[in-house]
């Protein structure tokens, strides 16, 4: 736990949450701004993307899941008296059923990021939740709208889902666009660069193999900068560059010496990054299933999309990139910053309080 909040707003908010991302405290830090007590219980820090967060002088109440039963959280939510729980997936059964208990006097709501794919599993959970998880929430906080499709199956009221759920720390990335577009544009950086886990769900394979494949074909001076750590052995190669982990506070250290973003994913539900570099101004590259393209990605105004595990795809886009004249890439560098500012974290907070004051 961390330290108290200072104001003595009549509002305030439970989060029962899975693992921190410094977007969300971004947002959480927002929230405070606006008046509003933050309680949040989290769970430990995943050992494949190790961030170090500063979570002192916030101002926010941080709680270690691993301290509480059910029973304790109850009681923990019963002394805070919030105006809204919200609770982050319906994987752990102790958030749920104290969202359950509170049903009759806190407002609560669900957040998640599965995507609506039509599957029969899906189906059935869908059945499953309309009986036992959903009468328990009066709302939806969901991304986009793929997610929506998935919350009204769920059996939520289309007027009570609210989209925007994940928001990258906009004024941060706009800093640091503004500050690197001075100098991309007397030479735009010849480097791709990948953020994320190496593992199989990224497509990692894929997008080594058709860079390799491209470069045998038609030899030039791009390179791919790889960060991120995971399970994958990474590829050794003359223009592939690996980094490791990299802490947000030193990713400009990157960001200004590359160029486009790409993000190859076999499965994205979402993908925070996309919007993140968006933001930063870089041309995007995306499969058809990272879940922030609907939001994101305009073809041929700040990107393009391929076919996930398709090599022969990813190869044909990272070519249209490399015989592109830089003045087309600085223009969709442009776009990529303005199309990221249709979310925010002034419109999550926002969406927030319409549920906890409603």
């Amino acid at each position: 736990m961390t330290s108290k909040p200072l104001h003595s707003s009549s509002l305030s908010i439970v989060i029962l949450y899975t693992e921190l991302a410094d977007y969300l405290l971004c947002c959480l830090n927002e929230l405070y701004l606006q008046n509003v007590n933050v309680h949040i219980i989290n769970y430990p820090i995943n050992k494949e993307a190790p961030f170090k967060f500063d979570t002192a002088n916030k101002n926010i109440t941080f709680y270690d899941r691993a301290a509480f039963n059910e029973k304790s959280l109850i009681e923990l939510i019963k002394d805070i008296n919030p105006s809204l729980i919200y609770c982050a997936g319906w994987n752990d059964k102790a958030y749920l059923n104290t969202v359950k208990y509170f049903k009759s006097k806190i407002p609560a709501l669900l957040g998640f990021d599965n995507q609506w794919q039509g599957s029969l599993k899906q189906y059935i959970s869908a059945i499953y939740a309309r009986i036992f998880i959903t009468p328990n929430f009066k709302y939806a906080f969901v991304p986009g709208k793929l997610q929506q499709q998935f919350a009204i199956k769920l059996g939520f009221n289309n007027r009570n889902i609210f989209t925007g759920a994940y928001s990258a720390n906009t004024k941060a990335f706009e800093q640091q666009y503004l500050k690197e577009m001075e100098i991309k544009q007397d030479q735009f950086p010849h480097k791709f660069i990948y953020v994320g886990r190496y593992v199989p769900a990224k497509g990692l394979s894929e997008l080594w193999q058709a860079f390799i494949e491209l470069q045998a074909e038609q030899p030039n001076e791009w390179e791919l900068w790889c960060l991120g750590v995971g399970d994958i052995e990474p590829v050794i190669h003359p223009k592939i560059k690996h980094f490791g982990f990299v802490q947000p506070k030193d990713l400009a250290l990157y960001t200004e010496q590359t160029g486009v973003f790409v993000l190859p994913s076999r499965f994205e539900p979402w993908g925070v990054v996309v919007h993140e570099f968006a933001a930063s101004g870089f041309p995007l590259l995306l499969s058809d299933k990272v879940g922030a393209k609907e939001q994101f990605l305009q073809e041929n105004i700040n990107g393009y999309a391929f076919q996930s595990e398709n090599v022969a795809d990813i190869k044909q886009t990272l070519k249209k990139i490399i015989d592109m004249p830089d003045s087309k890439l600085i223009d969709m560098s442009r776009n990529s910053n303005q199309i990221s500012k249709t979310i925010s974290p002034q419109t999550w907070v926002n969406n927030l309080l319409k549920m906890a004051k409603n």
